[in-house]
């Protein structure tokens, strides 16, 4: 995750073939896939919101980034919101307790959405920031087999 962090840095450093500098938004979005690394393991990608100036025509990373630009459509997500650092231990942990709460609601269907995300983490502190840090994990869920519409 540390060389994604980095070439994410360069990208924002100005990385890119119009030299944009592109000041840091939140939250920085980690999504597990399962399956989808070497023997099966989980993989993951990254994914940071561009301020709205650059929303329209997103500054094209530099080749030897590897980067690629995701726009996302409306859905709906569940949201477990937990303190302190996400570490591979409590996101788990924090998953586990959000499906849970999700198998004994109305949206205990809900999740079985196709995507192709196990789950996201959303982190929202500076990493220099101690106290106080806010993080969510987030399912993809079906809006429409609710009744609930996105926009």
């Amino acid at each position: 995750m540390l060389l994604l962090a980095a070439r994410l840095f360069q990208y924002l450093m100005g990385s890119n073939l119009n030299s944009s500098r592109i000041r840091m938004t939140t939250p920085v979005l980690t999504s597990v896939v399962p399956g989808a690394g070497p023997l099966h393991s989980s993989a993951y990608f990254v994914r940071l919101y561009l301020p709205v100036k650059f929303q329209a025509s997103p500054p094209v990373p530099l080749p030897e980034l590897n980067l690629h630009p995701d726009r996302w459509p409306g859905h709906c997500i569940a949201v477990r919101s937990f303190s302190g650092y996400a570490r591979d231990n409590n996101v788990v942990e924090e998953a586990e307790k959000l499906a849970m709460s999700l198998s004994r609601s109305p949206w205990a269907n809900s999740t079985k959405y196709p995507s192709k995300n196990a789950y996201s983490i959303a982190q929202y502190s500076s990493p220099f920031r101690f106290i106080g840090r806010v993080n969510e994990v987030w399912f993809d869920v079906d809006c429409k087999s609710t009744g609930v519409e996105t926009y």
